[in-house]
């Protein structure tokens, strides 16, 4: 791989950004694909939609003969705000499913290492929590404190970031009332079709076992199939 190449490919990874090397098996020649550029004109785009999906390298045939994509693709993240009930049956889940997962909440009352593993809690406020690990596109954002002053940041900040999920624990009720802070707090109401909230798949969870499930199954469908909900 030329020196350039391998320079933009480790600046990309170092951002957590995702990217294809197309080595064509002819001649050696690459180039690479970022996924955050227009590649809808390639004769590839839809093989290179699907692997940044897979997260998986491989030969493809074209015409010009078979080309090998390195896929290179960010370790998806799970930041639960809140370490409640519901947190706890997630996090042991969600890291079986290969998310790394981070749990934030300033309440010292519920933010304990007798609750959660050190490496996997921070006792502090989303605000801060986030300043050295910033939210992006390869992170799902699941809010369950039911708690204003504690989940609607984060939220703000997961749209903006343009995050592959955001859920909200709550009611419909109580979602109307959250959209209204939102949009007062500056958020795109566009986006708000991407706020998953009541949090979780529709499977009739009641138990806070069972609701981790279901926000496990929407972390997993927006991540596996995206276009599913477009």
């Amino acid at each position: 791989m030329e020196l350039s190449l391998l320079a933009r490919l480790n600046d990309l990874t170092e951002r957590r950004r995702a990217a294809i090397v197309v080595t064509n098996l002819s001649d050696n020649t690459q180039h690479l694909i970022e996924r955050t550029a227009d590649f809808s004109s390639h004769p590839l785009a839809q093989e290179f939609e699907q692997r940044f999906l897979s997260g998986k390298s491989g030969t493809v045939e074209t015409e010009k003969g078979p080309v090998f994509l390195t896929v290179s693709v960010p370790p998806p993240r799970l930041v639960i705000i809140g370490a409640v009930h519901i947190s706890q049956a997630l996090v042991p889940m969600a890291e079986i499913a290969g998310l790394s997962v981070t749990v934030i909440d300033p309440r010292t009352a519920f933010a304990t290492e007798d609750r959660f593993a050190g490496s996997v809690l921070k006792a502090d406020w989303p605000e801060e929590a986030l300043k050295d690990t910033p939210l992006d596109a390869f992170t799902a954002v699941a809010a369950v404190t039911h708690d204003p002053k504690i989940d609607d940041y984060p939220l703000l900040a997961a749209l903006e970031a343009n995050c592959f999920y955001v859920g909200a624990l709550g009611s419909r009720k109580t979602h109307a009332k959250r959209l209204e802070r939102l949009q007062k707090a500056g958020a795109d109401p566009t986006r708000f079709s991407r706020l998953d909230a009541p949090i979780g798949l529709d499977i009739g969870a009641a138990s806070p076992e069972e609701i981790a499930v279901a926000v496990l199954g929407s972390v997993i469908k927006a991540m596996r199939k995206p276009e599913a909900d477009a």
